[in-house]
């Protein structure tokens, strides 16, 4: 639910768009594969055979497997150089904006909350996305990469960067969708959050607290613009 959207965010910065078709994929990485029909075709898992098809236009229309795998395979080579610069800027200055929308249960000394369904939008430091990013190419799973998230949103949203709450933690035990977009400004910790949005029932406790804890109970829908 992460690494899909993070790919498709990338692929939004490219100044081209990547080849639709499957006769111009198969070219493409033919051309990667400097022409070698039997490497591209243990690549995708097909007969030289098919390759040679879909090169020539024989083949027109793949089956979904392939399908899945010429557009995986051609968008993870497309412009390389313009996907490593949108992964520098994100992780170094511009970091990302999440929009999510989720069930959340509180618990603070003193108070605590039902969970029910929050909107949240909130800004996700250059470090965090950094670590996102270096957990992702290193083949970090789904459950590895929600903590990080979760303790992104946690230090710009419920903490306003550190100034309040101290010790909030929050979980993620389910995600159903996540979309990222360029986000074309570096992040501004200038954007503190309205207490009266905070769901705690006695809000100074919870602003001196050392320790709460947040538990996200389900995630409904959850949007990164990066």
């Amino acid at each position: 639910m992460i690494c899909n959207p993070l790919a498709r965010a990338e692929r939004k910065a490219f100044t081209r768009p990547a080849p639709k078709s499957a006769k111009a994929q198969m070219k493409f990485l033919l051309t990667l594969a400097k022409g070698s029909t039997k490497a591209l075709a243990e690549r995708l898992g097909v007969s030289r055979r098919t390759v040679e098809r879909y090169r020539a236009g024989t083949l027109m229309t793949p089956q979904k497997r392939l399908q899945a795998a010429l557009m995986e395979e051609t968008d993870s080579e497309w412009q390389p150089q313009v996907r490593a610069q949108t992964r520098t800027q994100a992780s170094t200055s511009r970091g990302m904006m999440v929009e999510v929308t989720a069930y959340f249960g509180f618990t603070c000394t003193g108070s605590s909350d039902d969970g029910r369904e929050r909107q949240i939008t909130t800004d996700i430091s250059p470090t965090y996305v950094k670590q996102i990013l270096e957990l992702q190419a290193a083949g970090a799973t789904e459950e590895e990469l929600h903590p990080i998230v979760a303790e992104a949103i946690t230090e710009s949203y419920f903490t306003e960067w550190g100034t309040r709450a101290d010790g909030l933690r929050a979980d993620f035990t389910a995600v159903s969708s996540i979309s990222f977009t360029q986000h074309s400004e570096p992040v501004s910790r200038q954007q503190p959050v309205n207490p009266n949005q905070l769901p705690f029932t006695n809000r100074a406790d919870c602003t001196m607290a050392t320790y709460l804890h947040l538990s996200v109970v389900e995630i409904s829908r959850v949007r990164f613009i990066l």
